[in-house]
Parts: C-alpha cells; structure tokens; sequence
C-alpha cells in the first residue's frame, strides 16, 4: 500500500499515469512532447512508475514504449479517476493538445478489429 501514496504522491507522475490512461501506449518522446518536459525527468518517473508495478515497457528498435499493466480493478479505477479530476483537466488537455501536435510521433500498426 505505501507503494500506491508514493507513486500517486507526485504529482507528475499522477499527470503520466492519466496520459497512459487516456492514451494508452505511448513512447518517452511522446511523453516528453506531452508533458512538455526534459526526457531525463520523464524516465526517471517511468522508472518508479515501472518498478511499483504501474507502467510496463516495450522496446521497438530505439523507442520505449509505456503502457500500463494489467491491474486489479481498484488500480484502473484510480487511473481513470485520475482522467477525471485527479490531474486537473485544464492540464490533461493541454498535454493531450501538445501530444496532437507533436510531428514526431512513431508510426503504429493499426489495431487489429476484435470481432
């Protein structure tokens, strides 16, 4: 449990958790874009977000790429609730505004349609 106050105490990472969950799988660059921010300070939150056991990782060719783990349902409830006010909404948009912008973004292979 002191995992989850740690993790959720900084406020920064309560902002890249919500990005996550709003998102979903996006790349340090993007990140860095989004939250308008210096990639040393993004990875180094990733990391502990990673080793609480919030965010996994994937590698493609030079890129990381973060997601959030499979969580039990009081965890998702507390990253969509973070969607929701927890990171005030005027700051959520304005990552989500720059994430739209941003021209670098890394192409993905369009998502398989489950029928």
């Amino acid at each position: 449990m002191d995992t989850l106050f740690d993790v959720l105490s900084d406020p920064f990472r309560r902002h890249i958790l919500a990005l996550l969950t709003a998102e979903g799988e996006l790349c340090v660059c993007e990140l860095v874009a989004a939250l308008d921010d210096i990639q040393p300070k993004v990875s180094r939150h990733l990391g502990v977000l990673r080793q609480a056991g919030w965010v996994k990782v994937r590698r493609d060719g030079n890129r990381m790429f973060y997601s959030l783990t499979t969580v039990p349902a009081w965890a998702q409830s507390v990253a969509e609730a973070l969607t929701r006010g927890g990171v005030p909404s005027s700051e959520l948009s304005k990552s989500q505004k720059r994430l739209a912008r941003f021209e670098g973004r890394p192409e993905r292979a369009p998502k398989e349609a489950v029928v």
